[in-house]
């Protein structure tokens, strides 16, 4: 209970990790050092470049201890993080421009790993894929450690954090995130930075711990020892709320633990309508510790798996061998439930090795995904080869980004049969043909589903990208983030013909955009024909709960009024009041999406 005369304060960012907690604030301070600017004289050239080597190899070292103390406790998939930034220690672009820097502009080696840091952080900054925007953040873990080690500061210093306290943080290192978690004293982080795939919103998740990411200046905002209310689910903070305010916190607190033993004790049960109508649940992941939890929370198999962390800060692109482990572990900890695991989902900036490309003006329409792997075919080779020898290992389906033509389809697929026979010539053991699908995200691929449907053994929706080229939005730019509607009429539309192209054909259908995990959006799910729906493991429970009480029926009548109106605001108004008009007994469901989108500006607003 708040002690706090302060007056309540309402923060909104991005939930990153779901559930609700409450605690008081720990800030953790870990502001970047004031860097050093000075120039040297010709004889301090030499002793300086074998400095910044020093603080290197130094850095090198610290990083290799952490790596295998993160292992031994983490696995190593957060590991491979530590190890992406060792790579970068000794990436060219990095010493070679430091060391250009000391000899050439005679500028002592702090500032230069500073300078150099701004300019590769540049370098992401068009780049459409926000798990590979992310990893900016990356630069500036590296460049702090160089430079604390050059000015003989305390780098990785533990934190003793207090029982069940909040983390506030400007920003947090793999690192942080990952010891932090382990200690099992955290009940929540809060970031000002990050998005859904920043380090901190993947830890999180994967150690169940509820966390609100992007929140702007909630580190400034918030003092030690605030009572902060986190709903990790909705993106929301309150900070020192009134006694009504934490009882209703405290409240849903208990639901969402009540649910989430629901979901241990059901989630073996299938998601079936009250009328009979099946949807499959399955899990979108990236490492393979995240697959504990989505089972643990019904999920039934992989909907998508994001092949895209194994290019993270390499110089080199993944050998045919780490795609190939990489794959093999996750098809057997699945245990023979489906895997479907998505292609290369990149543009060539971030391929490793490879030349780079003036800056593209629209990098999100460029060449990118399946056209990148069609216009670079050796490396698109390697992955499919993995793919077909890790087949042997369990149920796999296969699925190609970005699909916007049948010829795409078939010069993929070509590929994908060629590989499969030289490996069979050289003897190598492939599994059995498995399903070959594409992702269903252009308004070209939901236009001539039909078509489409005719040679893709299943179609997975991703509505993130589907929408926002619908819409012709960038989602990232806030200015007009609001005009990303899922129940646009316009989407509802594509929906409806892109299920009815799959029925038709006979092929399933999935979805694996955040819709699909959105409980607001279950029954016009159930009613438009999904198959299967992909989401995060804290979603399962919720949705499957939902659809077990629903009628199939009953969501065709709301899907149809629905579909009777014409803008996305009446649409949105008149499915959330249905969906609290059906749902709102002893087991009320947290509805997430807002009525409104959000605000242009992060919401930052006392509370009276």
């Amino acid at each position: 209970m708040s002690s706090q005369a302060t007056p309540t304060l309402k923060l909104t960012g991005i939930g990153a990790s779901p559930g609700i907690a409450v605690g008081h604030a720990f800030i953790l301070d870990r502001k970047r050092i004031r860097t050093p600017k000075l120039r040297l004289a010709e004889a301090e050239v030499e002793p300086e470049r074998m400095r910044m080597k020093t603080a290197i190899d130094l850095s090198d070292r610290q990083l290799a201890e952490l790596k295998e103390q993160i292992t031994r406790t983490e696995g190593s998939d957060h590991a491979l993080i530590l190890e992406a930034h060792r790579l970068m220690l000794h990436d060219p672009m990095l010493v070679d421009e430091v060391n250009r820097l000391i000899v050439e502009d005679r500028i002592n080696a702090e500032w230069a790993v500073r300078r150099t840091a701004r300019k590769i952080k540049h370098l992401f900054d068009n780049i459409p894929d926000e798990y590979f925007r992310e990893r900016r953040s990356d630069v500036d873990y590296v460049a702090d450690r160089i430079i604390r080690n050059l000015m003989g500061q305390v780098v990785d210093e533990e934190v003793e954090v207090p029982a069940e306290a909040i983390v506030v943080a400007h920003d947090l290192s793999p690192a942080d995130a990952s010891l932090m978690a382990r200690s099992g004293r955290v009940a929540g982080f809060v970031t000002d930075l990050g998005g859904q795939t920043s380090h901190t919103a993947i830890v999180a998740r994967a150690r169940e711990t509820p966390a609100v990411v992007g929140a702007g200046r909630a580190s400034e905002q918030i003092s030690p020892g605030d009572l902060v209310a986190l709903d990790g689910i909705r993106g929301l903070l309150l900070v020192n709320p009134s006694e009504d305010q934490l009882s209703l916190f405290r409240e849903e607190q208990r639901r969402y633990h009540e649910s989430e033993q629901l979901a241990l004790a059901t989630k073996d049960l299938p998601a079936v309508s009250t009328d009979h109508f099946r949807i499959r649940l399955n899990g979108n992941m990236e490492f393979l510790e995240e697959i504990p939890s989505l089972l643990a929370h019904g999920a039934e198999g992989i909907g998508l798996y994001r092949t895209e962390f194994m290019f993270l800060d390499r110089k080199t692109a993944p050998t045919e061998e780490e795609h190939y482990r990489a794959y093999k572990q996750v098809l057997e900890a699945m245990g023979g439930r489906p895997v479907t695991i998505r292609t290369l989902d990149l543009g060539g900036d971030k391929v490793p090795g490879k030349t780079k490309h003036e800056k593209e003006p629209n990098p999100a329409m460029g060449l990118r995904a399946i056209r990148y792997c069609l216009a670079n075919r050796e490396l698109f080779r390697v992955q499919l080869r993995a793919l077909l020898r890790a087949s042997v290992h369990g149920n796999l389906r296969l699925m190609f980004p970005l699909i916007c033509g049948v010829s795409e389809l078939r010069e993929a697929r070509s590929e994908l049969e060629a590989c499969r026979t030289a490996l069979g010539r050289a003897g190598v053991p492939v599994g059995k043909r498995f399903p070959v699908g594409i992702m269903v995200e252009t308004p070209s691929a939901a236009v001539i589903a039909d078509r489409l449907a005719q040679e893709a053994d299943f179609f997975s929706v991703g509505t993130n990208d589907l929408i926002q080229y619908s819409m012709a939005i960038d989602r990232q730019n806030r200015e007009v983030a609001y005009l990303y509607r899922p129940l646009h009429l316009s989407v509802l539309r594509m929906l409806r013909d892109i299920v009815g192209a799959a029925k038709a054909a006979n092929i399933p259908v999935s979805m694996c955009g955040e819709m699909a995990g959105d409980p607001l959006y279950a029954l016009v799910l159930l009613a438009l024909g999904f198959d299967e729906l992909s989401m995060t493991s804290g979603q399962i429970p919720v949705v499957k709960r939902l659809l077990r009480r629903a009628d199939r029926s009953e969501a065709l009548r709301l899907l149809e009024g629905a579909m009777e109106l014409t803008t996305a605001e009446e649409i949105e108004r008149f499915v959330r009041a249905e969906m609290e008009r059906r749902f709102s007994g002893g087991e009320e469901l947290v509805l997430s999406s807002p009525v409104h989108a959000p605000k242009p500006e992060s919401e930052s607003e006392p509370v009276s």
